[in-house]
């Protein structure tokens, strides 16, 4: 993933509607194992990308809540 940490959030989101399922995806694994990494006001800017992406999600998919994203990462452990 590219260390969407350094963009502003509001960046972060743009950047996130250009993105394909499959890259939306794979950012939010990375930002998942991110905030186990980090502390602090890190973990703050993680915990709001994850936030955000999964919005994201939800807006592709609605009501479906995270589900598409869970079947992604079963199939691609």
């Amino acid at each position: 993933m590219a260390n969407f940490n350094n963009i502003p959030v509001a960046d972060f989101a743009y950047r996130l509607e250009a993105m394909t399922k499959d890259e939306v995806f794979s950012v939010m694994t990375d930002l998942e194992a991110a905030s186990e990494r980090v502390e602090g006001a890190e973990r703050d800017e993680v915990l709001a990308r994850i936030v955000i992406t999964e919005e994201e999600i939800e807006k592709r998919f609605p009501g479906q809540l995270l589900a598409p994203y869970r079947e992604w990462k079963r199939r691609n452990r």
